[in-house]
């Protein structure tokens, strides 16, 4: 099976098929959803979870949730998404139709139709940021909010007042989520944000070098950064490093997530730890909850997050 095929099926360009499985580019939701159908009408399901899973925080959770399974004798059908709501449902319904027990469901964004029909049939689910508590539907909530203010605090405190952020897609609600902490952080500081200081990235090293270059043409530049994942700030420490200067001495930098990687980053990543082991043992917990009939009736479940302090902040220079 070939992208051409595709293509045809849908009746759009080998393009629109390419920017649709690779997320190169805009796509109208109304296109990538003929798009993903034809690719499940000829059986074609590229490897787009490898591409996800090259972030080490997501094979962390996952092996963290089949652990658990595997302990409870419970096989694991895994499949990604691509933050694309049209492929989500796509996938959801094989998994439906394979009868499986229960779907854990760790991505930002979920079409209300697709919650409600899964509803009717009266599986038992799990969300991550999204979907409401109800029968037989349970949420993990991590605290994005507070792992952002603390960032904003650890900053502010150091003395800097010109803080930047670069947030991640905007279409995903985790993405808002702290966006909007990092300006009620702010706020709280009695700092009022400049909007060219917040800038919109990918959750990708990409996009967080493109936004840090951004940043660094403005006049006068931010003395801080903080980043809405680790691979947006890894990103924006090649652009500053691009740039001539120096973090910390120059502009101190925070990540989110703290993946085993920015331990080793030169200078050593402070990062706001949000442990996706934790993560995945939360939601295998409350999925297996309600697959055991246990609770009848869902319920949220939080996952904290916690500031680590490493060597890419310090005082603003003089």
């Amino acid at each position: 099976m070939n992208i051409s095929e595709i293509a045809r099926r849908a009746n759009v360009s080998t393009a629109t098929v390419s920017r649709t499985i690779n997320q190169s580019g805009a796509v109208k939701s109304d296109t990538a959803r003929k798009v993903w159908r034809a690719i499940d009408e000829l059986k074609y399901y590229p490897n787009s979870h490898a591409r996800t899973l090259t972030n080490p925080f997501f094979p962390e959770l996952v092996r963290s949730f089949e652990l658990l399974a595997v302990h409870q004798q419970y096989d694991l059908l895994l499949t990604s998404t691509d933050y694309q709501t049209a492929r989500m449902t796509v996938c959801l319904r094989r998994m439906l139709e394979r009868k499986v027990d229960g779907v854990a469901i760790m991505t930002s964004e979920m079409d209300v139709g697709l919650i409600k029909e899964l509803s009717r049939r009266g599986v038992p689910l799990v969300f991550m940021d999204v979907g409401q508590v109800g029968p037989r539907m349970s949420h993990v909530s991590i605290d994005y909010g507070g792992g952002i203010r603390q960032a904003v605090d650890h900053v502010v405190a150091l003395g800097h007042k010109r803080v930047a952020f670069i947030s991640g897609p905007l279409d995903l609600h985790s993405a808002r989520t702290r966006r909007q902490a990092f300006l009620e952080g702010m706020r709280a500081h009695r700092l009022k944000p400049d909007r060219r200081f917040v800038r919109e990235g990918m959750h990708t090293a990409e996009g967080g070098q493109q936004a840090m270059a951004a940043l660094l043409r403005l006049s006068p530049r931010p003395t801080a950064v903080v980043a809405s994942n680790d691979w947006t700030a890894i990103g924006a420490l090649h652009a500053i490093d691009a740039a001539g200067l120096r973090v910390p001495e120059d502009i101190s930098l925070v990540g989110f997530d703290d993946i085993p990687l920015v331990s080793y980053t030169n200078p050593a990543l402070t990062s706001v730890r949000m442990s996706a082991a934790d993560v995945g043992a939360t939601a295998f917990n409350a999925l297996f909850s309600l697959i055991g009939g246990d609770r009848l009736e869902g319920d949220t479940y939080q996952v904290a997050t916690r500031l680590v302090v490493r060597e890419s902040t310090a005082k603003p220079h003089r």
